[in-house]
C-alpha cells in the first residue's frame, strides 16, 4: 500500500519540510512563504552585471556639478552636496570680475567635483541600483553634460576678458576726465592731474599691450599733448614754458615708442617760447627782465636758430633805452639799463660778451641823465647822490667835473632853493673877474660851496688861537679884526653874477655846528671881503654883503 503524507501534517505537504535527501535552504521559512530580497546595498560579493559602465556614465555625471551622478545611484542627499558646492561657486563667481575667481575657491570646487564623481563611480560600482537607464546612454549623457562646466569655464574666460577690457576702458576714461579738469586751471595749479593722467596712459599702453584700451593710447598721448600745450599754440610764450618744459621730461617716463614723434616734439616749441617770452621782458627790471628764459634757451638749445637772435635782439633794445633817456623818464630808463646789463654778464656764452661795452656805457649816460633831471625836477638830495656817484665812478668820463658842479648846486639848493633855479654853466664865462677873498675866524675848519655864473668849493683849515664869539654882534664887530693875527684865507676870482654859498664846518668839534648859506651879487668893478666865524649859539657868522632869497642888489666895498 502506497504511503502519502496527509494534508496539514506537520512536516508535510508541498513547501513543508523536505524531500528525502534533501537540506531546507537556509532562510527558508515554515508555512511555505520565502522572505522578500533584501534591499539593495554594497555587495560583499562580485559586482553587479552592467556595474563597469553604470560606474562610468555615474562618475562622468557626477563631475557636471549638477549632482546627476548621485542621482543615477539613488543618491539624492549627497547630490545636494554638489548642489551646493556649484551654488556657492556661482555666487562668487558671477558677475565676471577682471580679477577672476579666487585660485582656492576654483580648486576646491574641482575637488568637490571630483570627489562627487568617484563617489558616484564607486556606489555604482558596488550596488545594483535596480533598472537603472542603459549605460552607454547614461555615459554619452555625461559626457555632454561634463561640457556644462568645461564650456561654462571658456565662456566665464571670455566674459572675464570683457570685464578687463571694461575696466581698461574705465581707467582711460578716468585719465580723459582728469586731463579735461587740468586743462581748465593754470598748469601750476594742474600739473599734479596731468601727472596721474600720464601715468594712467602709460601703464594702459606698456602693460596691457593687445588691449583695446591700449590700442587708444596713442590717440590720447596725442590729445594730451595739445592739451597741455594749449598755451603755446595760443601764442601765450610765457605762460608756454613751464607745461612745454614739463612736456620734454615725459619721455623719461613713458617709453619712446609708445609717444613716437611726440617724444622730440616739445624742443622746437620750446625754444620758440623761451626766446619770444624772454625778449617781450627785456627792458624790465630783476626776475622780469626776461634774463631767466634767455638763459634757459641759451643753455638748453645751444644751436637754435632761436639762440642765434638773442644778441641782436639785446643790443637792440639797449639802443631803445638809450634813446628813450631823452625821451622818457631817465631814471627810470637807468634802472632797465642796468638790468639790461645785469642780464649780459649773466647770460653764458661768448657770443654776448661785445654787448657788455654797449649796456654799460648805456649806464653811465643814464646815471648822468638821471641826476639832471633829478636836479631840474628840484629833487636836489637825490642828484647830489647820484652825480656824487657819477663823477666818483666815472673818472675819465668829459663831464665828469660839470656833474661835480651839479652836485655842488644841489647840495646849496637843498638849503637854499634858488641855487636850484637853474643848472650850473658847463663853462667858464669870459669877462672881467672880481676878487673874493674869504677868511676864517673859527678854531674849526670850514668848506665853502659856491654856485653862480661859476660853481666850485674851497676849504680853509682852522684858525689857531681863534674861539667863538658870544654873539653875532660881537662876531660882526670883532671877526677877522685881530693885530697880528694871520687868518687862514682863499682868493676866489669870479666873474660878476649873482652867487649862493654853503658853509660847512666838518671837524668833530664843531660837529654841531650848522650848515650857512647866503647869497650875494658880485658886481664888475669891486673887490669883495668875508670872514666866517662861530657864534656860542653854534651858527655861522658872516660880514659878506647878504642877499634875501630871491636875490637883490646889495651894498659892495670898491
Amino acid at each position: 500500500m502506497e504511503s502519502r503524507d496527509q494534508p496539514g501534517a506537520p512536516g508535510t505537504g508541498p513547501g513543508f519540510g523536505t524531500e528525502p535527501g534533501t537540506e531546507r535552504p537556509p532562510g527558508a521559512a515554515w508555512g511555505g512563504f520565502r522572505p522578500p530580497p533584501p534591499p539593495a546595498g554594497p555587495s560583499a560579493g562580485p559586482p553587479p552585471q552592467g556595474a563597469a559602465p553604470r560606474a562610468l556614465a555615474a562618475g562622468l555625471l557626477g563631475l557636471s556639478g549638477l549632482g546627476l551622478g548621485h542621482l543615477l545611484v539613488r543618491r539624492p542627499r549627497r547630490a545636494a552636496v554638489s548642489w551646493a558646492a556649484t551654488g556657492i561657486f556661482l555666487l562668487v563667481a558671477l558677475p565676471a570680475d577682471p580679477d577672476g575667481v579666487p585660485g582656492a575657491l576654483v580648486a576646491a570646487y574641482l575637488l568637490v567635483l571630483v570627489l562627487a564623481g568617484a563617489d558616484a563611480a564607486r556606489i555604482a560600482l558596488r550596488t545594483d541600483t535596480g533598472r537603472p537607464p542603459r549605460p552607454l546612454i547614461a555615459a554619452v549623457l555625461g559626457l555632454l553634460l561634463l561640457a556644462v562646466p568645461v564650456g561654462g569655464a571658456f565662456a566665464y574666460g571670455s566674459a572675464r576678458d570683457e570685464a578687463v577690457e571694461q575696466e581698461l576702458l574705465d581707467r582711460l576714461e578716468k585719465g580723459d576726465v582728469l586731463v579735461a579738469k587740468a586743462a581748465k586751471s593754470p598748469f601750476a595749479l594742474s600739473r599734479p592731474d596731468y601727472h596721474r593722467a600720464l601715468t594712467l596712459y602709460r601703464e594702459l599702453g606698456e602693460r596691457h599691450q593687445g588691449s583695446r584700451a591700449a590700442a587708444l593710447v596713442p590717440a590720447r598721448l596725442q590729445a594730451y599733448y595739445d592739451t597741455v600745450a594749449a598755451p603755446y599754440r595760443a601764442k601765450e610764450h610765457c605762460e608756454a614754458v613751464a607745461p612745454l618744459t614739463y612736456l620734454r621730461t615725459v619721455p623719461e617716463s613713458v617709453d619712446g615708442k609708445l609717444l613716437g614723434d611726440l617724444a622730440g616734439w616739445p624742443d622746437t616749441p620750446l625754444a620758440e617760447s623761451l626766446y619770444a617770452c624772454g625778449v617781450s621782458r627785456l627792458g624790465g627790471t630783476g626776475t622780469s627782465s626776461g634774463g631767466e628764459e634767455l638763459g634757459a634757451l641759451l643753455r638748453t638749445f645751444p644751436d637754435s636758430a632761436q639762440a642765434g637772435q638773442v644778441g641782436p635782439a639785446i643790443s637792440a633794445t639797449i639802443r631803445k633805452q638809450v634813446a628813450g633817456l631823452r625821451s622818457g623818464d631817465p631814471c627810470t630808463v637807468t634802472e632797465q639799463l642796468r638790468g639790461t646789463r645785469t642780464l649780459v654778464a649773466a647770460l653764458p656764452g661768448t657770443s654776448l660778451s661785445a654787448l657788455e661795452p654797449q649796456a654799460e656805457a648805456g649806464v653811465r649816460d643814464g646815471v648822468y641823465a638821471c641826476g639832471v633831471d633829478e636836479f631840474t625836477h628840484e629833487r636836489f638830495a637825490e642828484a647830489r647822490q647820484t652825480l656824487g656817484d657819477f663823477a666818483d665812478t666815472y673818472k675819465d668820463d668829459g663831464r665828469r667835473q660839470q656833474a661835480r658842479n651839479i652836485a655842488i648846486a644841489a647840495e646849496i639848493a637843498e638849503d637854499r632853493p634858488a641855487a636850484g633855479k637853474r643848472l650850473p654853466r658847463s663853462g667858464r664865462p669870459g669877462g672881467a673877474r672880481m676878487e673874493l677873498v674869504i677868511s676864517n675866524d673859527a678854531p674849526s675848519g670850514v668848506e665853502v660851496l659856491y654856485t653862480g655864473p661859476v660853481t666850485g668849493k674851497v676849504k680853509l683849515k682852522g684858525c689857531g688861537g681863534c674861539a667863538r664869539y658870544s654873539s653875532e654882534a660881537a662876531g660882526s664887530a670883532k671877526s677877522c679884526r685881530a693885530n697880528g693875527r694871520s687868518y687862514p684865507k682863499v682868493r676866489l676870482s669870479l666873474p660878476a653874477g649873482d652867487y649862493h654859498f654853503l658853509y660847512k664846518r666838518g671837524s668833530d668839534e664843531e660837529a654841531a655846528v650848522d650848515n650857512y648859506t647866503s647869497g650875494t651879487s658880485v658886481k664888475p668893478g669891486y673887490s669883495y671881503t668875508s670872514c666866517t666865524y662861530v657864534v656860542e649859539q653854534d651858527k655861522y657868522g658872516l660880514d659878506l654883503p647878504l642877499l634875501p632869497d630871491p636875490l637883490e642888489p646889495a651894498t659892495a666895498r670898491r
